[in-house]
């Protein structure tokens, strides 16, 4: 039996090697691999000694010849094969182990493995006689396989086929990816170019999807580096769901988007279907916490808590005694709070974790199709923003302003969002009109917002739904602006007395 070892990551190297020789086994090899192995002290064959021709081109042409291909694509089930073998002087080639350059850490033009690839994938073609292993961490299932069978499964060659066709489909997609950035060197990078070729690999199983009849994981991007959800540290609680980790995201992202406004030390958000229910700022996180779930209590029972600061024991004690959460997310969380959280409240998932990172693209299925996008993001700061009314809002009232802005931009639209002095007091989201959203606003503020900010995610197309903030109790209004009728509605703005802000950059939210 024979196995053809070229590697870039020599992790297992040595032993994967001598316990194949020490089954009999005849390797060959070349390059770095060659040098490791002869420093090791593992007999092998060099490829030169095999092809017949010395490595080349700073070693860009070793493997690429026929006495190194035709060992591993050759059938042995077919006559023909086996004579072609047989004129040429050729030995099959029964194992090939293989991994390739790490372009996905190093990218650049000598990064581009050829020659690996090409072993690889004539392998994995030929799985139903060769195997090949591109990943260290299955060298001890194959060496277990072979002292315990003599050879390597149907079953577990397939396996490792479909592995590294996994790994040359990733190695190829890493270098359109790159070459669509620019390179380091070459401009500007594609953001929607002609084809986009993805990776996904899995980072988690999930309870279930949507609903428990759906199953679900979770995968990310290859050679993204690690999301906040791969570093967070679960505490405690059930198994996370597709829900949980979709509306956790939500609420830990626009945790992140209004944390500091004000200079307030510290920020909450409580977010039920992926909609903020509750957001405040204040002076500590359980002041902030208290004023976030005064918003829509009822809302609140099963939504995700997210939290600016560390959670103490006073905190968990708040958070317990309010409605059940299904999330808690924090930047930490103390030895005592997880223990009371595990005494009360056994259920919740408590996740402490870093900040959140903005993705370069977005995505969305619709049908066979895929939307792709640059992810929403607020591109004109406050200094920017229009007064365009007589009246301008008080200087006490713009953090409201862009507390109010922020958070609707982020809420599902048709979207209208109250708030005062720190607080978000209503929230109407995913209305098919703007009126029915600010009824829905205004309904669960219940008379609190008076003197405070109304925040619409798009323009007003008539007055009616400024009508309906101002009737809510506000004396702000900020809204993108845009409209034929803008005009009509700024006058209708001045005829009741309010401010009018235009921000110039409408943030729907389907």
């Amino acid at each position: 039996m024979r196995a053809l070892i070229s590697v870039y990551d020599k992790t297992g190297l040595d032993a994967l090697a001598s316990a194949l020789v020490e089954l009999g086994w005849e390797i060959v090899s070349s390059g770095g691999t060659s040098r490791s192995l002869r420093d090791a002290g593992v007999a092998h064959r060099e490829v030169s000694e095999v092809t017949g021709a010395p490595e080349m081109l700073d070693g860009r042409v070793k493997t690429l010849h026929p006495a190194i291909h035709g060992g591993i694509l050759a059938d042995l089930s077919r006559t023909g094969h086996a004579d072609d073998l047989a004129r040429q002087g050729i030995e099959p080639i029964d194992l090939v182990v293989c991994n390739l350059y790490p372009f996905e850490s190093e990218p650049s033009v000598e990064m581009i493995d050829v020659g690996g690839p090409t072993m690889v994938r004539a392998a994995a073609k030929n799985h139903a006689r060769v195997a090949v292993v591109v990943d260290p961490s299955d060298y001890g299932e194959v060496l277990d396989e072979i002292r315990r069978e003599g050879a390597i499964g149907e079953e577990t060659r397939r396996r490792l086929a479909r592995t590294a066709f996994a790994h040359t489909a990733a190695y190829d997609a890493a270098i359109v990816s790159w070459l669509d950035s620019g390179g380091p060197e070459h401009g500007h990078a594609d953001l929607l170019p002609p084809t986009l070729h993805l990776t996904l690999r899995r980072r988690g199983s999930l309870r279930y999807g949507e609903n428990p009849h759906q199953h679900a994981a979770r995968y990310a991007l290859a050679g993204a580096g690690p999301d906040w959800l791969d570093a967070a540290v679960q505490h405690g609680g059930r198994e996370i769901s597709y829900l949980n980790v979709f509306d956790a995201d939500a609420a830990w992202r626009l945790l992140h988007e209004v944390s500091g406004l004000g200079g307030a030390a510290a920020a909450a958000v409580i977010v039920k279907h992926a909609n903020p229910c509750g957001v405040a700022l204040g002076t500590s996180a359980s002041q902030a916490y208290e004023r976030a779930f005064a918003c829509d209590p009822v809302s609140a029972f099963g939504g995700i808590v997210a939290l600016s600061e560390p959670v103490d024991l006073a905190l968990a004690e708040a958070i317990v005694a309010n409605a059940l959460a299904d999330v808690l997310v924090a930047p930490r969380v103390s030895e005592e709070a997880v223990a009371l959280f595990a005494a009360r409240r056994k259920n919740m998932r408590v996740l402490s974790a870093p900040a959140p990172v903005a993705p370069p693209v977005a995505f969305r299925q619709v049908g066979e199709s895929m939307l792709v996008q640059e992810p929403d993001a607020f591109r004109e700061s406050r200094e920017s923003w229009r007064v365009v009314t007589r009246r301008a809002p008080d200087p006490t009232q713009w953090d409201d302003v862009e507390l109010a802005w922020r958070v609707c931009a982020r809420t599902s639209s048709n979207a209208i969002v109250l708030a005062r002095d720190g607080q978000v007091l209503g929230v109407g989201c995913g209305q098919q009109n703007r009126v029915d959203a600010a009824g829905l606003a205004a309904a669960k503020a219940a008379g609190r917002a008076a003197g405070g900010v109304a925040a619409s995610d798009a323009f007003f197309p008539f007055r009616d739904g400024l009508d309906a903030v101002v009737d809510a109790g506000a004396s702000v209004v900020v809204q993108p602006g845009g409209s034929l009728r803008d005009d009509e509605v700024v006058a209708a703005a001045d005829e009741r007395g309010v401010a009018m802000v235009m921000t110039g950059e409408r943030h729907f939210r389907h």
